[in-house]
């Protein structure tokens, strides 16, 4: 169900943003911050985290930085091996975090900065 709605919202971004001309008030924007709650949370709770986000972005509130709020379960296990980054998890809170992506570089910055 998670991946219908990442495609819906994909398919949104691509063809349908150009109607609405980038009027979002939150950065992220609604149909970022819905993919990033739907990667990170259950179906049920990153829906009624995005719905209250859209019913949000209007002229009533003031916008601005609104990044998802998820609650991680520790681990302790400990992997030693190369990973790639998506996402930080910035603490506010107990077991509480802030998502915030990561930024994705182009392999040919990478290659420059090795010579």
């Amino acid at each position: 169900m998670k991946k219908i709605f990442k495609y819906l919202i994909l398919f949104y971004q691509k063809y349908l943003t150009i109607l609405s001309f980038g009027s979002c008030r939150y950065y992220p924007s609604c149909s970022n911050y819905a993919l990033w709650q739907y990667e990170n949370n259950t179906f049920f709770k990153a829906t009624y985290f995005t719905i209250t986000r859209i019913l949000r972005c209007n002229q009533l509130f003031a916008g601005g930085f609104d990044y998802p709020v998820v609650r991680i379960a520790r681990h302790n296990n400990i992997s030693f091996k190369k990973i790639k980054i998506k996402y930080w998890y910035v603490p506010v809170g107990n077991d509480k975090y802030l998502i915030v992506k990561n930024r994705e570089w182009k392999n040919n910055n990478d290659e420059q900065h090795e010579q």
